[in-house]
C-alpha cells in the first residue's frame, strides 16, 4: 500500500464526513488503511480494497467488506463501500459527540460533496437517529432526504417506513419556572 497515489487517499476525510459537522482537524491526520487485499489501476485511477477494510483518519473510522475509490478527470474523489453492513463513525466538530451510520452500501461523490446510504440505512448524530432504506446528505446544499423501503421491515423502520428519533433541544439561559407563592 505504500505505493498508492496520494490523490486516491485524499478523499478519506470527505468520505462519510457530513462535512458541515465533521472534525476539521481530521483532514491533517495521517490515513491508516488496512485490508486483506488491494488492487490499483493507475490508468483508470481506481483502487479496490477488499476483505475486512478498516480506514482510520483522526476521529474518522470506516469499516467495510469492500471499498472502491476512483478519481474523476477533474481530480474529485468518488467511493463506494459495501458490507454487511459498512459503517462509519466520526467526531463532531467542537463537541464530544459522534456522527455514525451504517448501510449495506455507502456512496460518496467528492465533486458534489454528497453521501448516499442504501439498504438498512441509519445515521445517528448525538442522540438523534434516522432509519430508512435510503439516506442522502448533500453538504453543499445542506439538504437531506430519507426514503422508506416499501415492503421491507426492520425493527427500526417498521413496514419499510422512515423512522426518526429527535431529542428535544436543551434550552440555555432560560430561567427555571418558579413555584406559585415562592419568595423572590
Amino acid at each position: 500500500m505504500k505505493n498508492l497515489p496520494i490523490k486516491l487517499l485524499s478523499f478519506m476525510l470527505m468520505l462519510f464526513s457530513l462535512s458541515a459537522y465533521a472534525e476539521k482537524a481530521d483532514r491533517d491526520q495521517p490515513i491508516d488503511l488496512e485490508a486483506d487485499s488491494l488492487s490499483t489501476n493507475d490508468a483508470k485511477k481506481i483502487s479496490t480494497y477488499t476483505g475486512n477494510v478498516i480506514l482510520t483518519q483522526g476521529t474518522l473510522v470506516i469499516h467495510a467488506d469492500k471499498l472502491i475509490v476512483r478519481e474523476d478527470k477533474d481530480g474529485f474523489q468518488h467511493s463506494t463501500s459495501t458490507g454487511n453492513p459498512t459503517t462509519f463513525k466520526q467526531k463532531e466538530e467542537g463537541k464530544n459527540e459522534y456522527i455514525e451510520g451504517s448501510a449495506q452500501r455507502i456512496e460518496y461523490d467528492g465533486h458534489m460533496d454528497k453521501v448516499q446510504l442504501y439498504t438498512k440505512a441509519w445515521v445517528k448524530r448525538g442522540e438523534d437517529i434516522v432509519h430508512g432504506e435510503y439516506i442522502m446528505y448533500d453538504a453543499n446544499a445542506e439538504y437531506a432526504e430519507v426514503i422508506g423501503g416499501g415492503q421491507s421491515a426492520t425493527p427500526d423502520a417498521p413496514k419499510g417506513r422512515v423512522r426518526a428519533v429527535i431529542q428535544p433541544k436543551k434550552k440555555t439561559g432560560v430561567p427555571e419556572p418558579r413555584a406559585a407563592g415562592s419568595a423572590e
